[in-house]
């Protein structure tokens, strides 16, 4: 197929991350023509079936989309461009999703010219509220960026950042739901010991979550204005803030949080 011909995409892996971002797309509408590549026959026509398209191999998956998804483990990458390199060109756009790879480890695996979009998504996107985060490679133009943000937009939110922000934006925002899930898992072992149900505790705790989500993001107001609003003194709430403090809460999440930074940087290092 000439590279006028080509159009839609194509979404190469099939793991929760690929498959929330075709489920997005497909249901969006999609680029036309969209096509999906998984290494696991099983998995690749479960997903086929499902979403009502054309399961391809590599060379299929160039030949059919202008855009190529790149929906894999980071230690995956390599082992993949070996695969897919010969099979694209300048009129391709790369969509890469894996954490910790950049720009310009893809691009040295391909014919120069290539244009690669790195993103930064989170597993919200199962449930089209995801934050994706977009940079350009050396040969991505705006139009890309356009192109590649339109995608994205399927699943939830989209920002871009230079590339040099995309290790931070992956241990806030990529590593971020799961931090939330744990505060979660440990305030629901608290309202049990209280006497609550599991399911009680999960309820009250989920629905208070997404009103405290929605008032940061709707009121106008910023995080500490919001918890002064309901830190009456000498109140509930001002003696468990105090035991956060207490407990140092604010540093351990510094810690974990530079501690995901510290591990994208590993991901991304070139391989020997």
């Amino acid at each position: 197929m000439s590279a006028p011909e080509r159009r839609g995409l194509a979404v190469v892996g099939g793991g929760r991350m690929g498959e929330a971002l075709l489920a997005g797309i497909v249901r969006r509408g999609g680029p036309g023509d969209v096509v999906v590549c998984e290494r696991s026959a099983e998995r690749g026509a479960e997903l086929a079936e499902r979403y009502g398209v054309d399961l391809v191999d590599l060379p299929g998956a160039a030949a059919r989309a202008r855009v190529v998804l790149l929906a894999v483990k980071p230690q995956d990458v390599d082992g993949l461009l070996g695969r897919l390199a010969g099979h694209l060109d300048s009129d391709h756009l790369v969509v890469s999703v894996a954490a910790g790879v950049t720009t310009a480890r893809i691009e040295a695996a391909l014919a120069p010219g290539v244009p690669v979009v790195r993103v930064m998504p989170n597993t919200p996107a199962l449930v089209e509220e995801g934050m994706s985060v977009l940079s350009a490679g050396a040969h991505a133009a705006d139009e890309h960026l356009d192109e590649a943000e339109r995608l994205l937009a399927a699943v939830g939110r989209v920002r871009r950042v230079p590339e040099a922000q995309q290790d931070a934006v992956t241990a806030l925002s990529g590593s971020g739901p799961a931090y939330f899930f744990y505060l979660v898992e440990a305030m629901v072992d608290a309202g049990v010991a209280l006497g609550l149900s599991p399911e009680l505790s999960t309820d009250l705790i989920v629905q208070t979550a997404l009103g405290a989500a929605v008032m940061l993001r709707d009121s106008g107001q910023d995080a500490q204005a919001l918890r002064a609003a309901v830190s009456s003194p000498n109140g509930t709430t001002v003696a468990a803030i105090a035991e956060l403090d207490r407990h140092d809460v604010r540093a351990a999440m510094a810690a974990a949080v530079a501690a995901a930074h510290a591990r994208s940087l590993e991901l991304g290092a070139p391989r020997d």
